[in-house]
């Protein structure tokens, strides 16, 4: 027995002249019809596939973050174009807006696009660009999966209206960081509420408007 051991498990590199493993062990007394058999086909439990499941929940989730970042597109053409009625299609029944860091008001989605129409038409050109969008899902208060928020940057250039339309660029410009909270609803996702936080803003030269003057 000892012998077979060490021929069946022995170093490649020794020089045993003993004969090569075959895959059989050797008979022992009263072994001999204990040979083990193969299971038949089909005899084993099945192990579940969660391929599928795995490749529909995460191409949920990829739906959701397009619809989701087409939410926050939408928003951004919106206000640049002055559209206060798809502004409000935006916002779910409760959904708020907060633009106090801005000079602005804090409200319901009705209130803030009645003062962003008034203010705004101070400037005849608006460019939001949104960047660095970064979501996460599932965050809010009550969780149950259909909840997301997302923090983004922002630019957003604006020229004065009135001017002699000579020059092209932008008489003001700001920037800072918009965070966005959103509710699925029946009708797909919903903006429940949107805060505002300008870090900075560059107004026109005094000493151009002087000479322009």
């Amino acid at each position: 027995m000892e012998s077979a051991y060490r021929t069946r498990t022995r170093n490649p590199d020794s020089r045993s002249t003993g004969p090569p493993f075959t895959g059989r062990g050797p008979r022992v007394a009263g072994f001999e019809h204990h040979r083990i058999s193969p299971a038949p086909l089909g005899s084993a439990r099945p192990v579940p596939n969660t391929e599928p499941m795995t490749q529909r929940v995460e191409l949920a989730t990829v739906m959701d973050r397009l619809a989701v970042d087409e939410m926050v597109t939408e928003y951004a053409v919106a206000v640049d174009d002055g559209d206060w009625a798809a502004y409000r299609r935006l916002f779910t029944a409760d959904g708020r807006a907060d633009y106090r860091s801005a000079g602005g008001i804090e409200g319901d989605a009705g209130q803030v696009a009645g003062w962003l129409a008034e203010n705004l038409t101070l400037f005849s050109m608006r460019q939001h660009l949104i960047v660095n969008r970064r979501v996460r899902f599932g965050i809010l208060d009550h969780d149950t999966g259909d909840t997301a928020r997302m923090q983004a940057d922002y630019v957003n250039p604006m020229r004065f209206a009135g001017g002699d339309g000579a020059s092209t660029a932008p008489d003001f410009v700001c920037g800072g960081r918009y965070s966005f909270a959103f509710l699925r609803t029946p009708d797909g996702w919903r903006l429940r509420q949107v805060v505002v936080e300008e870090r900075w803003r560059r107004l026109p030269d005094p000493r151009a408007v002087a000479v322009s003057d």
